[in-house]
């Protein structure tokens, strides 16, 4: 925490600082990096502040990826990406809702919808009432059993079953002419007897 500190304060006195004199100690602390890398080689070991710093200023400041050398860039990019998961990991997460039925009575329901194959859930619902059940009629019909009723025949199936009565129908059209028509070859000629 100290050290976060002191690289807080260091930002805010650059501040006051020519840019020449900034990149004088830019330079002298990359040397000093490079120095250290040579003696030891391994990978450093970063605290979760250490990371959390990284990502700061990468999403401050992109073009910082270009000054790391003690981790890859790609390994601040993951961590940030990361980071975002578990934020709206962490923000989507249940707040509560319906407090949810105990197995016991969604077992009672199922049992009493199979035993009364004609009960809605209006009338379950009133049961369970009656017995000191207290849950809404919605989530009685949601833990019902679904009906015995199997799925319906497919258009082949109506086809192949009603094939003889299809094959009988007529699709030829015949003109019928009305049967109060006086003069029924000649409807539209104009000669007054409208």
């Amino acid at each position: 925490m100290i050290a976060f500190l002191s690289l807080f304060v260091y930002v805010l006195v650059s501040l006051f600082k020519t840019q020449a004199r900034l990149e004088a100690e830019i330079s002298v602390l990359r040397h000093q990096l490079n120095v250290l890398r040579r003696q030891v080689p391994s990978k450093p070991r970063l605290t979760v502040g250490d990371r959390l710093l990284f990502v700061w200023l990468y999403r401050l400041f992109p073009s910082v990826l270009s000054a790391i050398s003690i981790i890859e860039p790609e390994t601040v990019i993951r961590w940030h990406r990361m980071g975002f998961r578990q934020y709206w990991r962490w923000k989507s997460r249940s707040r509560g809702g319906r407090p949810q039925i105990p197995g016991e009575i969604r077992r009672l329901i199922r049992e009493m919808s199979l035993a009364n194959r004609l009960w809605g859930a209006p009338r379950i619902h009133g049961e369970l009432l009656k017995l000191g059940i207290e849950v809404a009629q919605s989530t009685v019909a949601k833990y019902m059993a679904r009906s015995g009723r199997g799925r319906s025949q497919t258009w082949k199936t109506f086809l192949r079953n009603h094939a003889a009565g299809i094959a009988a129908m007529d699709f030829l059209m015949v003109p019928v002419l009305p049967q109060n028509s006086i003069r029924p070859w000649n409807w539209f000629a104009d000669d007054g007897y409208g």
